[in-house]
């Protein structure tokens, strides 16, 4: 079998389609994990394999650094290379740098990553009084103008236009003042923005033919994933690009564009085959991510919306079936934290891999109540947004070390194991360390490596040398495409899109938080629920929705659940007292998935009926231990140990400082100051 035949006989009939439309103008309507990078990397690939393309002269554009890094990965595992994948932002730059010496002259401007200091003093200048948030909006509604290419001037008129509103309490016109000051203070300090990047390269493209034609020149096959997620400013680009040439493949999903508030829009998607009468549409609906429960969960969101797009696409499941989704109800933020954590302990308990299981909200701001009741259950997570991973002192040392032995390398040792023996010599062992904290974080980042060199080998049909370890390193920091770290993910909504994980629960689903309470429009409701969709989508296997009837422990019960479930939350989720209904919890069992409906069965976390997983008695005498340790220290008891660890306790039944301290919530301090009382407490428990 042919290289080219091999690449097509990894993909379904739909992908193969797309593999085999090497001429554009092709439209691919492709929903969530049905396999769109696949089949875009193959058709790729399969091009250059019968010498249809020259992979220099292919330009792949995606809108994050991870997607394209993703992107190259999966062309070099495909054995071709060559082919630029890049972000609109990162392929603009690279060509500005170029071009700017003939074009302009001189050096190019800085460039500024962050506004926020600019627009902060702009605004100070006219005498504007900001705080961060202000600052915040403001920047963004300058990007805003910017992609959609209206100078401070036309903002105003267009905004009005279009029922745009100031930010916070200043007019358009004020915003438009700033603005201009922003501009102006750029300029005089020769900086630039990454508006400006593409605004340059459009403006030379437009008026420069000798720059448009050694563009043109070089690249002549063009291909857009996420295409619901373009910006005027961006397909402006993408068309002097093009320069009436039709060598185009776009793939996207208009149920995912949850970005108009940065100007993106899914009409370019929806209008394709309007522009490219010829064009070919290619949908792309099996979906090979999800269990046809979590689906149904999918598509059940997005049909009750009141705007559909995508040409009616519906997922149809390809996986077998798995558990059903989930809901749980809880008094307030803190128990839904506890509750959630609960069902995660028991997952990691059945085998699932803490790296696999994702807590998303609406709000970074939610995140803190579960990062608290993860660190009390002694379960490691990872927040995204947090420290990248490649700036790491660690992580950086590792990787020093292994482009030493890559250069001084003459050993016939494999990859992984090579990566192996040089991270042994900076302190990584087979096993993780017994202690937590920066030890175990240390080590995580080391295995983390270790990981990506099996894989490498594993995938790769040639055996990858050290080299290729180190480029594929380099390449994944440049995209900050770090390799997995076990812990649970919690991210925003927004920052989970284009990933997926084993397990997610999708916390906080009540009105003003999901629809967040700044959506009032209709349109900006239904980008709401986009955002739920991509929530929903990201679940392999399992799926859980949660929601709390009030902020904080004792407070009045005023939330309401999202109405994005009504008819999707299964049977009534509160119960009825003189026509009235109470917000009380109805939280799930954790072993039968029912709802639990006393306030016994709520504190066990289980029916009446089923049975616990640990020893009751011991988890009562732990109990009783700890409330003495409480009272001598004056301490509340959960700050001691939580339930959750003396569960863990009395369900795993150690006998020895080891065993012990591998129980979640056991770190060294604890260990150190009540590993002996715990050990003989068990050990009287089982004579």
């Amino acid at each position: 079998m042919s290289n080219a035949e091999k690449i097509l006989a990894a993909l379904d009939d739909d992908q193969r389609e797309v593999a085999l439309a090497l001429h554009g103008p092709v439209c691919v309507l492709a929903g969530a994990g049905t396999g769109k990078t696949r089949a875009i990397t193959h058709r790729i690939a399969y091009g250059a394999a019968i010498g249809m393309y020259k992979p220099t002269s292919v330009l792949a554009l995606t809108f994050t650094a991870r997607a394209a890094g993703e992107m190259r990965s999966r062309l070099r595992t495909l054995g071709v290379s060559g082919v630029q994948a890049r972000t609109f932002h990162a392929a603009a730059l690279r060509q500005v740098q170029y071009f700017y010496p003939r074009a302009v002259g001189g050096a190019m401007p800085n460039l500024v990553e962050q506004k926020a200091a600019i627009v902060a003093e702009s605004a100070g200048a006219l005498h504007l009084e900001v705080d961060r948030s202000a600052v915040r909006d403001l920047a963004a509604e300058i990007e805003w103008a910017k992609v959609n290419m209206l100078t401070p001037d036309q903002y105003v008129k267009h905004a009005e236009d279009i029922g745009r509103v100031g930010v916070n309490d200043m007019d358009l016109l004020t915003v438009s003042r700033v603005m201009a000051m922003y501009e102006e203070r750029k300029t005089d300090r020769y900086l630039m923005d990454f508006e400006d990047v593409l605004l340059f390269l459009v403006g030379w493209l437009d008026s420069r033919p000798d720059v448009a034609g050694q563009v043109r020149d070089q690249y002549r096959h063009f291909v857009v994933d996420e295409y619901q997620d373009v910006s005027p400013l961006q397909q402006r680009l993408l068309d002097l690009w093009l320069g009436g040439r039709e060598e185009l493949c776009v793939v996207g999903d208009a149920h995912q564009t949850i970005y108009s508030f940065t100007g993106a829009t899914p009409q370019y998607l929806l209008q394709f085959s309007r522009r490219y009468p010829e064009a070919e549409t290619i949908r792309l609906t099996r979906d090979y991510r999800s269990t046809p429960q979590v689906v149904k969960t999918a598509n059940d969101v997005i049909s009750r919306g009141q705007v559909t797009h995508s040409a009616g696409l519906k997922l149809i499941a390809q996986q077998p079936d798995g558990p059903s989704t989930r809901f749980a109800s809880y008094d307030d933020d803190i128990a839904e934290a506890e509750g959630v954590v609960s069902r995660i302990n028991r997952l990691i308990s059945d085998g699932v891999r803490p790296s696999e299981i994702a807590v998303l909200f609406r709000t970074n701001a939610q995140s803190e109540s579960f990062e608290n009741a993860l660190s009390h259950a002694g379960i490691g997570y990872v927040l995204r947004g947090g420290e990248r991973f490649f700036a790491r002192r660690d992580v950086r040392e590792a990787i020093a070390l292994l482009r030493a032995a890559a250069r001084s390398s003459a050993s016939d040792s494999t990859v992984d194991q090579a990566v192996r023996d040089v991270l042994s010599s900076a302190g990584w062992t087979e096993k993780p360390p017994a202690a937590g904290g920066a030890v175990r974080e240390r080590w995580d980042a080391m295995q983390a490596l270790v990981n990506l060199a099996d894989e490498m080998t594993a995938q790769r049909e040639q055996t990858p040398t050290m080299s290729d370890f180190i480029t594929e390193l380099e390449d994944r920091a440049n995209a900050q495409h770090a390799p997995t770290i076990e812990g649970v993910t919690l991210a925003s909504l927004h920052a989970a899109k284009g990933l997926e994980w084993d397990a997610v629960f999708l916390v906080g689903m009540s009105e003003g938080l999901m629809p967040i309470s700044l959506a009032q429009d209709t349109d900006a409701i239904e980008e709401e629920r986009r955002l739920l969709y991509v929530g929903v989508t990201r679940a392999r296997k399992y799926l859980e929705l949660s929601w709390a009837a009030s902020r904080n422990p004792g407070a009045r019960a005023s939330r309401r659940k999202s109405h994005f479930l009504d008819g999707i939350w299964p049977g009534p989720q509160q119960r009825r007292f003189g026509g009235k209904q109470n917000a009380k919890s109805t939280r799930s069992c954790d072993n039968c998935g029912g709802g639990l409906i006393s306030s016994a069965e709520r504190t066990a976390g289980r029916c009446q009926s089923c049975p616990p997983a640990y020893d009751e008695e011991l988890f009562e005498q732990l109990r009783n231990w700890r409330l003495e340790i409480a009272q001598t220290t004056s301490k509340p008891a959960y700050t001691v140990l939580p339930d959750l660890a003396l569960q863990a306790i009395a369900k795993e039944l150690p006998t020895t400082p080891a065993e012990l301290i591998r129980v979640r919530g056991i770190g060294p301090r604890k260990l150190e100051a009540y590993g002996e009382d715990i050990l003989r407490i068990v050990a009287e428990n089982r004579a």
